[in-house]
């Protein structure tokens, strides 16, 4: 963290990180596996992108929306000769969490860059939040993961946690709660997805979307930097494109860039200026 961070002038008080293709498994990998899987199980395939347009939601919506989604729902009626029920969703879900429980531990590694980044919000006063779309089940398998790692934010909220799921703000306010601060707090949301971007604007923080580690460009480690530099830059371009349009405050390649980030909110704040409703 950028040493002009004095943290006893600073107005922020907590950032709250995303999990998947935020804090750990560069790419958002692990859903989409575990999603891939299930519905091929029930021979209705689908495709990366189709998995990957309603990431961020509460997984049980997540499969919902995919069932919702014309074409797949074409598939489905196809093969079964009906619309999926809710015990389908609710099959499709368990296989799903069973699925993705097995695949976690593997996709725990923490975003380059990020245990450095958290360090330095430490050093600075700053609280450490972090939620998701996934289960308390999931999350205490990845959080456990994560821990081992050397990641151990101070609160864990799930989508168990909350009666409303993302884009509602229930789950960055159940994080500032946990961390003993008022829901007018000063704080930060970084999140790879849309609907993220949106939970944290609803809760009235500032907002930064990662780009190249998470959903919308959707590639491991190794496979972005397989990559050419006019590849990199395409995609790169891509989702920066996609992520402010969901009307994030800043957009960033991953959480290793996050100090200017802070260091800017804090001269804004300091000038008198507020983050727009």
């Amino acid at each position: 963290m950028k040493e002009q961070l004095k943290a006893s002038r600073l107005a922020t008080k907590a950032v709250i990180f995303d999990w998947a293709g935020t804090a750990v498994d560069f790419g958002s990998i692990a859903p989409v596996q575990a999603m891939a899987e299930v519905f091929k199980s029930a021979q209705v395939p689908v495709s990366v992108a189709e998995i990957r347009r309603p990431m961020g939601m509460e997984k049980r919506r997540h499969i919902q929306e995919l069932l919702g989604d014309e074409q797949i729902a074409a598939r489905w009626h196809a093969l079964h000769g009906s619309s999926p029920t809710q015990a389908d969703v609710n099959r499709l879900y368990d296989a799903f969490n069973e699925q993705l429980i097995e695949i976690l531990p593997r996709r725990a590694d923490p975003i380059p860059g990020l245990l450095e980044v958290v360090a330095g919000l430490r050093a600075a006063n700053i609280k450490i939040g972090s939620n998701s779309g996934y289960s308390a089940r999931m999350m205490d398998v990845l959080s456990r993961a994560a821990r081992e790692r050397g990641y151990e934010p101070d609160c864990v909220v799930s989508s168990s946690d909350v009666q409303t799921g993302r884009p509602a703000p229930d789950l960055s306010l159940k994080c500032l709660e946990q961390l003993g601060l008022s829901g007018d707090a000063v704080a930060i949301k970084v999140d790879d997805t849309s609907v993220g971007i949106e939970e944290g604007g609803n809760a009235g923080l500032w907002t930064v979307a990662v780009a190249v580690s998470g959903n919308e460009v959707g590639l491991s480690l190794e496979e972005w930097l397989a990559l050419t530099t006019e590849q990199q830059a395409q995609l790169r371009n891509h989702a920066y494109e996609r992520l402010h349009k969901s009307l994030a405050d800043y957009v960033i390649d991953t959480v290793a860039d996050l100090a200017t980030v802070v260091c800017d909110i804090e001269m804004r704040i300091a000038a008198g200026e507020r983050r727009r409703a």
